[in-house]
């Protein structure tokens, strides 16, 4: 009569299975806690160019102007410091009134080549009260 239970042979095709399977798992589980981490910054990152970009309109709203520039600095957003830098020229097109701002944002100072977030906007600064014409008195 035959004992119960597995053979060696079934043993080691179950553990070639897992051998093989396991790895796979932990590979897919690092990936998606890199994306994660990924994911988190971007965010962070994208909410440091939506700040710089609204200091820049407060600016334009007390002052009325806006001027062609480069700037860079730093900001610091849920205890880690994040790099910008802006660049403000006209936009193209002719119109003296309509400037692009860009700002890109990186989590290291040397990485402005390669940044984590980029931002593209455009305001306008000086123009007519609704309904006026420019230039007509």
């Amino acid at each position: 009569m035959r004992g119960r239970g597995f053979t060696l042979v079934e043993v080691m095709v179950a553990l070639a299975i897992v051998a093989i399977a396991l790895p796979a798992l932990l590979t897919s589980l690092y990936q998606q806690a890199d994306d994660t981490a990924y994911l988190r910054d971007k965010t962070m990152a994208q909410m440091a160019a939506a700040n710089k970009l609204e200091e820049i309109r407060l600016i334009v709203a007390a002052t009325g102007s806006l001027d062609e520039t480069r700037d860079s600095g730093q900001s610091t957003i849920a205890e880690r410091d994040w790099f910008w830098w802006v660049r403000i020229q006209k936009a193209p097109g002719g119109l003296d009134s309509l400037y692009r701002i860009e700002i890109d944002v990186a989590a290291r100072e040397d990485n402005r080549e390669r940044p984590l977030y980029s931002l593209v906007a455009f305001e306008a600064v000086d123009l007519p009260a609704a309904g006026g014409v420019p230039g007509a008195n």
